[in-house]
């Protein structure tokens, strides 16, 4: 079969796309530039001439990975409603009982970061501009008199660190008759969100509607 010509953009994009599936399947340690190139048919020739070693192959999915993330977050947050809605809307989203994808990634990733710098920057920018982002929109809440919050980096930081706890929970065991529900999980989610913004947890929850 002949494949399709693909430009160096393109081809990369297509790369990252390969290494994020085989990274979330096989574990960032077990993953070999050959089982990157096999997904995709083509030679390890290919794969290095773009990315010269694992490590930065690696290193690259998760940036890309995380941009991806980071788009869809701006969106959430850039939408034309109140302050709360879109802190709301954020937090659902994020939590390991929303819609967002790649939690085993991300694990993945955290963990191999303990010994490779290059993905430890990477991931540490991620949660750097995601806790920033839900900071400016807590200050804008504020600003606006929807809600009060002293400290919204401080919130931010509470909220990501719940969130990511609850995160490693539900993934590290899947498959597993889980310790606290899903509908738990949530609930905490949207009293804690309610605590750090001094509402009500009905206030939080109405204001979804």
């Amino acid at each position: 079969m002949t494949r399709v010509r693909l430009s160096v953009a393109e081809r990369r994009e297509e790369l990252l796309g390969a290494a994020i599936e085989q990274i979330e399947a096989r574990g960032v340690s077990a993953v070999r530039i050959a089982d990157v190139a096999s997904a995709l048919g083509v030679s390890n020739a290919l794969v290095l001439y773009h990315f010269s070693t694992k490590e930065k192959l690696v290193a690259a999915a998760f940036a890309h990975a995380a941009e991806s993330d980071l788009a869809h977050l701006r969106r959430l947050l850039g939408r034309r409603t109140t302050a709360l809605k879109r802190l709301r809307a954020a937090v659902r989203w994020y939590a390991p009982t929303g819609q967002a994808k790649g939690w085993r990634l991300w694990i993945e990733g955290w963990a191999a970061a303990l010994r490779e710098p290059a993905l430890r920057e990477v991931t540490r920018d991620l949660d750097r501009q995601w806790k920033a982002a839900l900071a400016e929109v807590i200050a804008e809440g504020v600003a606006a008199e929807e809600f009060v919050c002293a400290d919204p980096m401080g919130a931010a930081l509470r909220l990501t660190a719940l969130l990511d706890g609850l995160a490693v929970q539900l993934t590290a065991y899947e498959g597993r008759p889980a310790a606290v529900s899903r509908t738990r999980m949530q609930e905490w989610v949207d009293e804690a969100l309610a605590r750090e913004l001094g509402l009500e947890r009905a206030e939080l929850t109405g204001a979804g509607r």
